[in-house]
This record gives structure tokens, C-alpha cells and sequence, in this order.
């Protein structure tokens, strides 16, 4: 997670100041997966008191205030099954929490459908945007990178993003130079399908064409 780019979508500064003691929270943790159950978090000292009252001494709560973390795609939600029961945990929406959401699933401990945490098989938590793309496909973000991305994310359509990191994995061509190059391509050779799906074109420049165009070798059909 791009601690830039998530400050500039946070408005409310409770949620920043929660956001911003969750993050130091686990980083406090150790070994893998990691994460903080809600009693980590209710049991802290700072994050009562800046749920307790904002500044206009509004009462929140910390489930309403984790709930819109969760709801913004900064923190991952889920219950997961512990010999004492249930368990409900937060983890920062990075690569590695997603990949410690893949291990609770294949570990059969992952418990769909929960009453208190956004339910992830609906896809709105985990739904990738283009800096959890470049992390899992790339690695880790660069400020200069950062304002690239975020001037792509406003660009191309998001199903073209995906696509074409997903082709640049594909092709093992982990640069952002390369995506970047993809989308260009489509975006010059012409519009995307009407479901958003980058459309082949029969018109494509050969390789030395898209060498000299672009810098980079063409991405594969």
C-alpha cells in the first residue's frame, strides 16, 4: 500500500488517525500471516480514544470507523475459525494481506458470509486497483511511479489495466514500462469492446514497428 496515495483519498480525520495506528500496529507484528483481531483493537488505548469522539465530539465507534476502512479498500475484514471460535481480523489491504487471505482459505479456516466483516466473496474488498496490481505483478511502488499510476488508473479503463498486467506477467515482462506500453498500444490502435475488454486488432505494427513506437518489444497475441 502507497502511504501517499492513501492519504490523499482519507477526508475525515478520524479515519486517518485510526488508519495511521493500525498500520503501526501491525507492523508490530511478527511472522506470517499477520494480523490484529478486533480485540487488538478495541483493547488499545489510542484507538479507543479516537473512536470514542472526533473532534466535534461525535460518537463513532470502532466498528463503524473499521467498517469504512474496510469499505475504502484500506484494511481487509474477515472471521476466520479458532479452536476457541470465531475470530474476527483486520489486515492492511497489501500484497501480503491478501496473500494471508489465500492462506486462511486454503487452510479451510476462511468463514464466508460473516455478520460483522464485509463479506469477500462479493469481490468488493479484495477488487484490485492499479497499486495492488503493480505490487503483485511488479513489486514495490516508487513515489515517480506512483504519479504515473495514478495518472493511468484515470486513463484507461480498469478491465485494460488488469489485462494488461496480466499479459506483461504472462510475457514475464515485469516493468511498468511494458504495461504501460500495452495500453498505449490499445488505446492507439483503437477502442475496447463494449464489456470493456481490449479488443484484438487486425492492424497491429510488427515487431520493429512497436520497437520503434514504443521502446519495448510487442506484447504476444
Amino acid at each position: 500500500m502507497l502511504l501517499g496515495a492513501l492519504l490523499e483519498k482519507i477526508e475525515d480525520i478520524c479515519i486517518l488517525k485510526c488508519v495511521l495506528r493500525v498500520l503501526w500496529l501491525h507492523s508490530q507484528k511478527t511472522g506470517f500471516p499477520r494480523f490484529l483481531s478486533y480485540e487488538d483493537l478495541s483493547n488499545d488505548t489510542t484507538i479507543r480514544a479516537v473512536t470514542s469522539a472526533d473532534i466535534d465530539k461525535v460518537d463513532r465507534g470502532l466498528y463503524d470507523v473499521l467498517d469504512q476502512m474496510v469499505s475504502m479498500n484500506i484494511l481487509i475484514g474477515i472471521d476466520i475459525r479458532m479452536d476457541e471460535g470465531p475470530q474476527e481480523i483486520y489486515m492492511p489491504n497489501t500484497q501480503e494481506g491478501r496473500r494471508a487471505v489465500r492462506y486462511f482459505q486454503g487452510q479451510g479456516l476462511y468463514m464466508e458470509h460473516s455478520d460483522r466483516v464485509r463479506d469477500l466473496s462479493s469481490g468488493t474488498t479484495l477488487k484490485p486497483n492499479i497499486f495492488s496490481l503493480y505490487e503483485d505483478s511488479i513489486g514495490i511502488i516508487g513515489h515517480i511511479v506512483a504519479e504515473e499510476l495514478k495518472e493511468a488508473e484515470n486513463q484507461y479503463p480498469s478491465t485494460w489495466i488488469e489485462a494488461a498486467f496480466r499479459e506483461a506477467v504472462l510475457n514475464n515482462k515485469r516493468s511498468w514500462r511494458y504495461v504501460e506500453a500495452i495500453l498505449k498500444g490499445w488505446s492507439r490502435e483503437g477502442k475496447g469492446r463494449s464489456n470493456g475488454e481490449p479488443e484484438r486488432y487486425s492492424k497491429r505494427p510488427d515487431s520493429r514497428e512497436w520497437i520503434k513506437r514504443y521502446g519495448l518489444p510487442r506484447p504476444s497475441e
